[in-house]
């Protein structure tokens, strides 16, 4: 049976922490890490919060051992070690964690979209339940809500397909196209449209989010959709990626490493947020009892996807123990250490750790 988890100890002004830890794993005390020495690292931060200890795949351990051995001369040295423990043994014990709650809107629970209707059959409001809950239970350090809000001539609605031209490459005419059918409106150049019901119009009833979704205080509502000529399913940016949300600038203040994402519709907006999340370069969580979607075939690859890019699929019972750092799954220490790799990441460029109670 795995022993309870080993405490990780960052809280610490004077700094002895990091040394101790490094002389701690330093087995033969040669004041360098071998990759060995790494492994048993990783074996006291990857655990659960029951201290069942996750596997690491050598070859994930040989990767994330590269990342930190700058000079690559098969050790990480004290040095080298200032940088794994500070951009990532810290982030992992104590990770910066939004909430982002995706168009959990009137019109896909019970209005013009509901989810109901497609062919999976889910329910829009079985995700409110878990989803308060979660809100009432956890302490994340910021929380999101993303809002379809569409203006009444959006290129996606099925009513206002003869309002542009089709390009002569559209499998299917206006005179044709029904709800659900993906033509493509003429450019430059050639835009691919899905078709849907007239839905989440600004100010209107089917756009609020729905009344049991609690709404806390300090929440933050990003608006996408707003632009009639492009459709916008991720909360990051539109399909075209022409213009982006307010979102990344914020998580980005707020330090954030971690986002959990939950809402509807699973294999649309959920699904495409996650992805743009991941490539973006956050640790991504996807809670999948927090979810419901349009397609069932759909709702699997988006599972595949998130979990292919190294992100992770969780009930939201898992999630509190993530957010408070005791359940650290090795999936997302893989991510980061890929990500601190990367100039460009989020997390490669996040300044500010998380300030010491």
């Amino acid at each position: 049976m795995d022993s309870p988890t080993p405490p990780i100890v960052i809280e610490d002004p004077n700094g002895s922490a990091m040394d101790a830890c490094f002389t701690a794993f330093d087995k033969d005390g040669d004041d360098r890490l071998s990759l060995a020495e790494f492994t048993l690292i990783c074996r006291a931060l990857f655990r659960n919060d029951k201290g069942r200890i996750y596997d690491v795949p050598p070859e994930r351990l040989q990767q994330i051992f590269e990342v930190f051995d700058t000079d690559g001369d098969g050790f990480i040295d004290r040095e080298e070690f200032k940088f794994c423990w500070n951009r990532w043994i810290k982030t992992i014990v104590r990770p910066v964690n939004a909430f982002l709650i995706v168009d959990v809107q009137n019109d896909f629970i019970s209005g013009s979209l509901d989810i109901s209707n497609c062919s999976a059959q889910q329910k829009g409001h079985e995700i409110l339940e878990p989803t308060n809950n979660l809100l009432d239970t956890v302490e994340f350090d910021a929380i999101f809500y993303s809002l379809d809000w569409h203006p009444s001539d959006h290129v996606s609605f099925i009513d206002n397909v003869k309002m542009r031209p089709m390009d002569e490459s559209s499998p299917i005419d206006a005179d044709s196209a029904q709800v659900f059918d993906t033509v493509i409106f003429a450019g430059p150049p050639p835009m691919k449209q899905r078709l849907w019901p007239r839905h989440c119009v600004q100010d209107s009833w089917g756009a609020e989010l729905h009344k049991e979704l609690k709404v806390v205080d300090n929440g933050i509502k990003i608006y996408k959709g707003t632009n009639a000529e492009v459709d916008s399913y991720s909360v990051f940016w539109d399909n075209k990626k022409l213009s982006d949300t307010t979102l990344n600038a914020q998580l980005k203040m707020k330090g954030t490493t971690d986002i959990y994402v939950c809402g509807l519709a699973y294999d649309v907006c959920v699904g495409a947020t996650a992805v743009d999340a991941l490539s973006v370069g956050y640790r991504t969580i996807l809670i999948d009892d927090c979810c419901r979607g349009t397609d069932v075939h759909d709702i699997e690859h988006t599972k595949e996807k998130v979990i292919s890019n190294h992100g992770v699929v969780v009930h939201s019972s898992e999630v509190r123990g993530m957010v408070e750092g005791r359940d650290r799954r090795p999936e997302l220490g893989y991510k980061l250490a890929m990500e601190l790799k990367n100039p460009d990441s989020a997390l490669s460029q996040r300044n500010g750790m998380r300030p010491i109670d």
